[in-house]
């Protein structure tokens, strides 16, 4: 492959230059700025959100506040072209963890957002909030961006049908134990060879919830220095139990789409008992089941791998960025503050959302502890919180993204494996969870080595 003096491929630099190309027309229309402080976000709902509350804080900062709503990907391309050419961007950009880790490409002097750790640590913030919710968003150490959330993940589960079987979940500490507990719900009463129930919702093409397991269980894509270890003996133990779960006479799992209306259907149904649910999952499920879902579902912390071991994950996350060119970053910082920091701001995001706020200081507000008719009066904003200090650690690497699509097609080729071979348990399906594994760690090596900044080297 031809490459540049730098070390970039030919064909990234012309993907570069289209980029920019293309965005210099929304930058012309959607920068003059006329005074404000111009800030770009993706999601409808954090606007709704945002807008009673700057009118609550009237005069708080002098520069009126100009919110731009764009999707994800103009988000992304008028970032990085900004970032990339000098053009100019918004003084606030709220980024979704998919599409922020381009922008930790390079050594740190690249990195277009403002290094936020002295103002965090000189105002207390940093004491004050969660903190493996600043992993993706930060680079060598350093944090480049305000955490909008924690997303902790517990088990969603049909609470009605576990209880008609006289099932107690609370003795159950790992998934061994769950899928146990869960046997009396597998007949086959329809005679068609499978249950007629399926303990977990769960499937290896799932890109995001294959993440999600294996962050639960300690497992990791890239060490602290950055390098890519895919191929690591946990990653392998850890997949090829996932994947058992879904093969053979012992399979437990079963494939249910998480926003589907088919998905939701099954959920009604009880298809599956058991659902991976990040705390905004449950204004998913609260905004599209029927109003007869209230009180037939309860959550739970996740089974553990091991007695003794993570009960819970995470999925998705938001940072507010401040790029470091802006004009007005003072006032972008005070406007970052009354949006994710304020007391009013995690009430109104839970209240909204089921969303709880990664400020650990306002945790003791009551709205957590209010009990949930959905899920037959749990009060889950404080069983989210007693879970969000045990949320893995989760990288900034521009090349996570690539490296969870590597793992769920090894996830999926390690089943079509147990099939075609009938090995059905986690332990026969080591080795070859090993060797794919392996396969995708040499892939995502040369892919980072074209790049000079991240080349690796073993």
């Amino acid at each position: 492959m031809l490459t540049s003096a730098r070390g970039l491929s030919v064909g990234l630099w012309v993907m570069i230059t289209l980029m920019v190309v293309s965005s210099v027309a929304l930058f012309r229309s959607s920068n003059d700025r006329g005074g404000s402080v111009v800030m770009w976000l993706f999601s409808p709902t954090h606007q709704r959100l945002y807008e009673p509350m700057l009118e609550r804080a009237g005069s708080t900062v002098q520069t009126p506040l100009d919110i731009s709503l764009l999707s994800i990907a103009a988000i992304e391309r008028k970032m990085m072209s900004g970032f990339f050419a000098g053009l100019p961007t918004a003084d606030l950009i709220e980024v979704e963890r998919v599409v922020v880790g381009r922008a930790f490409t390079g050594p740190p002097e690249s990195i277009g957002f403002l290094d936020l750790t002295d103002r965090l640590e000189d105002e207390g913030l940093l004491d004050q909030i969660n903190a493996p919710s600043f992993g993706p968003w930060s680079s060598g150490g350093r944090i480049y961006g305000l955490p909008h959330d924690v997303h902790p993940v517990m088990l969603g589960y049909r609470s009605d049908l576990v209880e008609a079987a006289g099932i107690d979940l609370s003795v159950v500490e790992t998934w061994d134990d769950y899928f146990e507990a869960m046997s009396p719900l597998m007949a086959d009463h329809d005679n068609d060879g499978q249950p007629d129930r399926w303990p977990l919702a769960f499937w290896p093409t799932q890109l995001d919830n294959v993440e999600l397991l294996m962050l639960q269980g300690d497992g990791r894509f890239f060490d602290d220095e950055g390098l890519p270890e895919l191929n690591s003996d946990r990653n392998a133990e850890l997949l090829a139990r996932i994947v058992s779960w879904c093969v053979g006479p012992g399979r437990v799992a079963a494939d249910v789409e998480d926003f589907t209306a088919n998905g939701h259907q099954q959920r009604m149904q009880g298809f599956a008992i058991g659902y991976l649910c990040p705390d905004w999952m449950c204004a998913i499920w609260k905004e599209n089941l029927p109003p007869e879902a209230a009180g037939k579902f309860k959550l739970m912390p996740l089974p553990a791998f091991e007695p003794g071991g993570r009960r819970t994950s995470v999925r998705g996350g938001t940072m507010l960025g401040i790029p470091k060119d802006g004009e007005r970053i003072d006032d972008a910082w005070e406007y970052a503050k009354l949006l994710y920091t304020s007391p009013q701001a995690a009430r109104d995001l839970y209240a909204e959302t089921d969303i709880i706020t990664p400020v650990s200081a306002l945790w003791d507000d009551p709205v957590f502890d209010e009990p949930d008719p959905f899920f037959s009066g749990q009060r889950k904003g404080r069983m989210f919180i007693e879970l969000a200090s045990g949320v893995p650690v989760r990288t900034s690497s521009p090349y996570n993204k690539r490296a969870v699509l590597l793992v769920r097609d090894a996830a999926v080729s390690l089943r079509d494996y147990a099939l075609a071979n009938s090995a059905f348990g986690a332990e026969s399906l080591e080795t070859e969870s090993k060797r794919l594994l392996s396969q995708a760690q040499i892939q995502i090596e040369r892919e980072m080595a074209r790049n000079a900044f991240t080349g690796v080297s073993r």
